[in-house]
């Protein structure tokens, strides 16, 4: 089977989804942020902080080259993982691309900054909807789009089920 994709902005429930997802597919699920805090050896917001935005992006430019080259796996990205167009290639090389997206509202109540380093400091409501616009172009680039922002995680795995099983 091919990887299946779990993509879309923070806080649209991807980690939780995909974990769930691959328990009912029996695949093997990867979340690509926890590679990289792996392959850095400290936590992303660190990344951040001591490296900067663009050290962030190779590293996660690396990771995703090498997941996306097995198969079976369900794989959750960063919300900006698909911005990057090779990112995005080399997921639908081998894989179905799908993009969870919520309100404003429902991303705001995500956690601090201190965890978020696109979100720390003020107006975070305003530094979503703005990340939003700007992401909104890459993410309808995914095969599917699954709004969460009134689904709890079983009916976004269950849609992802009928979508997988519909193109067997």
């Amino acid at each position: 089977m091919k990887n299946i994709i779990i993509t879309g902005f923070m806080g649209t429930g991807k980690s939780s989804v995909g974990r769930h997802l691959s328990r009912e597919l029996k695949m093997k699920f990867v979340d690509t942020d926890d590679l990289i805090e792996k392959e850095a050896g400290v936590r992303i917001a660190q990344i951040f902080s001591q490296y900067g935005e663009e050290y962030f992006r190779r590293l996660e430019a690396k990771i995703i080259n090498d997941v996306a080259s097995h198969a079976d796996m369900v794989i959750s990205t960063g919300g900006g993982a698909i911005i990057n167009p090779v990112n995005l290639e080399a997921f639908k090389k081998n894989g179905i691309i799908i993009c969870l997206t919520a309100s404003v509202d429902t991303i705001s109540r995500i956690g601090n900054g201190d965890e978020r380093p696109l979100l720390s400091g003020d107006n975070k409501r305003e530094k979503i909807s703005n990340l939003l616009k700007a992401r909104e172009p890459f993410y309808k680039k995914a095969d599917f789009i699954i709004d969460t922002t009134t689904k709890d995680i079983r009916e976004v795995v269950g849609e992802i089920l009928g979508i997988v099983g519909s193109m067997q």
